[in-house]
């Protein structure tokens, strides 16, 4: 006789890791954000991995630029449930909340909320008790099966 199969939890990963407030800590939470991805099995170079990259590299350089308090350092937090990847960025000051600017013609600044909102699923910004988290979320969508040698959409390519 088997024992009654129990229906599984979602594996739930997590990487939670503090970094100076400057940019050169910011550079530093996107490799560590990508190393620890590809140990989760999301492989750098992958576009997953890719857009993941750009978007804790924006999020920590605004923290870094616009989030800085002498002396405190920002939080990068990752997590992975199911097919939702969650990338938070708390920084100490929580009355310079994140905007999505007008574009202005020429500006060498002001793009990088708009890679966000292009590249997340969901993003938003939440209060701390000191501070705010501003969020993002990508969904992981499974890669097609690559085609077998010879034929095109499953189909026989001509002289087949």
């Amino acid at each position: 006789m088997t024992a009654p199969s129990r229906p599984t939890a979602p594996l739930v990963r997590v990487f939670t890791q503090r970094f100076s407030c400057t940019l050169r800590g910011a550079r530093l939470a996107r490799q560590l954000a990508l190393v620890s991805l590809d140990d989760w099995g999301i492989p750098e170079g992958s576009e997953l991995s890719a857009d993941a990259g750009l978007l804790v590299a924006e999020l920590a350089s605004n923290a870094a630029t616009h989030g800085r308090v002498v002396g405190r350092d920002f939080e990068l937090r990752m997590v992975l449930v199911g097919d939702v990847l969650r990338l938070e960025v708390s920084d100490p000051r929580r009355e310079r909340r994140p905007a999505v600017r007008p574009q202005a013609y020429q500006a060498e600044s002001g793009y990088g909320l708009r890679i966000v909102d292009g590249l997340a699923a969901d993003w938003g910004v939440a209060d701390r008790i000191i501070g705010k988290t501003v969020w993002a979320e990508l969904v992981i969508r499974p890669e097609p099966p690559c085609p077998l040698p010879g034929r095109l959409h499953g189909r026989p390519m001509s002289g087949d």
